[in-house]
């Protein structure tokens, strides 16, 4: 069974595109950067940017029935390299528990003002309905 999740943000209706996706067992969430949907803000600073994103996905996967915790891929995004490093606590503390396997590019990303993007694969946990 698929199941679409949106978090309510423009660009998934004027772009075409879900936040996260659902199934079977999978859930995989589209890159996903530091905007605070609520008020469609970002901040200047990558790492409360990283902080942000995390908390979108993390939304995102307790819609699907998931947590962080079960995250088994992981794709960063960072335009400048010198953003990177100062991410990894950030990191740590989110995906600490989980240790999925990991990517890292250096791209540009659609906005100069995002800093970094993070797209996840998590699979549910067992015993999910």
């Amino acid at each position: 069974m698929r199941k679409l999740i949106s978090s309510g943000s423009r660009f998934e209706e004027e772009i075409g595109y879900s936040r996260a996706v659902v199934d079977g067992d999978h859930v995989w969430v589209s890159g996903t950067t530091g905007y605070d949907y609520a008020a469609m803000t970002i901040a200047d600073d990558v790492v409360a940017q990283a902080d942000q994103a995390f908390r979108n996905i993390a939304q995102a996967l307790a819609e699907a029935g998931a947590s962080l915790d079960d995250v088994v891929r992981v794709l960063f995004i960072v335009p400048r390299r010198e953003d990177w490093e100062p991410c990894w606590p950030v990191v740590k503390r989110h995906l600490g528990k989980a240790k999925p396997a990991s990517t890292l590019i250096h791209a540009g990303l659609q906005t100069d003002a995002m800093r970094i993007e993070i797209e996840v694969t998590a699979r549910l946990p067992k015993g999910h309905p």
